[in-house]
């Protein structure tokens, strides 16, 4: 009894040297930022609870894993094994369970904060308003040499009103620099695809993947579109609040007047410029590919209310554009919002450094050890 207790204490003692050892790693890598980690999954602690389990049979309880020899008398064994590495035989489970717990620390993910800058900048919030109904799905003729991102469609298929207004949006957004600027897309309703954000990038991937039939397009609510999008910048701290509204229909769906939400706008002090996509006129639509694998198209009228639009951005002091090409819809994005007042605000600029790999490496280390030990210097038999 007396010889267990001994062995349990002394492979406890390891497995904490071990531990210990590891840990100094870590430590004195990064000392001055201990005090201030955050654990991204700290869920992860939980596995915590294996580690005695697997400490336990990788060491004291060992032994009765093993196969067994039978002899004729064990009187020459009676006084036990002797020597150093017979003391030291549950050394590699010893690694093996401090491994375990650093393996499982990484898995906490600790993270730093780096650096937590705050810039001063100037810029406007803006909400880009753009319709998804089933008329965006009409074609907008454009030399798409000319377009932004000088885009290849297949050949045969020509660009709609849907894929022509994203491509302007994201050369828009691209070519803002302080600007926060957020997405409402609708049809039958509207939707936030992306509240002011200066996060471009995202927002740029966002608006790419804009699909018609992502809302029920059979229905142009124009009243719910602008009132969202006021929803959105209506509290914002900026001086000049604009909001674009990019269209092709009149509005019959909904349920806030566009003249209410114009209201609305005016009040928050945003100014709502509104951009017509067609005028009215039957374009051509995709229907579907012949027996030859052809595109077809079909002639559409699709309403138009310019007297609509142009009253919503008179009352709230902006402008009203109409585009019947692609050249005219990238004139009437940038032509006015380069020009308007901007306020400074304040964005907050932070950066992290994951920790974790501090910890895989003295992981990563016990378990070569315990690979080692068991292979070389601490073999048993049978």
């Amino acid at each position: 009894m007396n010889r267990t207790f001994f062995r349990v204490f002394i492979a406890a003692a390891m497995t904490l040297g071990l531990m210990g050892l590891g840990a100094l790693y870590p430590y004195f890598a990064r000392r001055d930022v201990w005090t201030e980690v955050t654990w991204q999954e700290p869920r992860a602690f939980f596995l915590l609870l294996v580690v005695p389990g697997v400490w336990l049979m990788s060491t004291v309880l060992s032994d009765r894993m093993r196969p067994r020899l039978r002899l004729g008398t064990v009187l020459p064994l009676a006084v036990g094994p002797r020597g150093i590495r017979a003391w030291l035989r549950d050394l590699p489970g010893s690694a093996r369970a401090a491994a375990l717990t650093f393996m499982i620390v990484a898995l906490a993910r600790p993270v730093t904060l780096l650096s937590d800058q705050k810039s001063d900048d100037k810029g406007i919030d803006i909400v880009v308003v753009l319709d998804v109904s089933m008329s965006m799905a009409a074609v907008l003729d454009a030399d798409p040499r000319v377009l932004p991102g000088a885009p290849h469609p297949t050949p045969g298929k020509r660009l709609t009103r849907l894929d022509t207004a994203k491509l302007v949006i994201d050369d828009f957004v691209s070519r803002r620099h302080s600007d926060r600027i957020g997405v409402v897309v609708f049809g039958r309703s509207a939707y936030v695809l992306s509240p002011p954000t200066l996060d471009y990038h995202l927002l740029g991937q966002l608006v790419s993947r804009v699909q018609l039939g992502v809302v029920d397009g059979y229905g142009t609510a124009i009243g719910d579109a602008v009132g969202t999008a006021v929803a959105r910048i209506r509290k914002s701290d900026a001086a000049s609040k604009v909001i674009v509204l990019l269209t092709d229909g009149d509005s019959n769906a909904g349920q806030l007047a566009p003249e209410y939400a114009a209201d609305l706008a005016a009040k928050a002090g945003a100014k709502v410029y509104t951009i017509q996509i067609g005028n009215g006129e039957e374009v051509d639509v995709f229907e579907g590919t012949d027996p030859f694998g052809q595109p077809v198209y079909r002639k559409h009228r699709f309403p138009v209310n310019p007297e609509l639009l142009k009253a919503i951005a008179q009352k709230t002091g902006a402008e009203s554009y109409v585009a019947t090409d692609a050249a005219a819809l990238v004139g009437s994005m940038h032509a006015v919002l380069d020009a308007l007042e901007k306020t400074r605000f304040e964005a907050s600029i932070s950066s992290f450094e994951d920790l974790f790999p501090l910890f895989l490496i003295p992981g990563a280390f016990l378990i070569a050890l315990d690979a080692f030990l068991r292979a070389v210097l601490l073999r048993r038999f049978p």
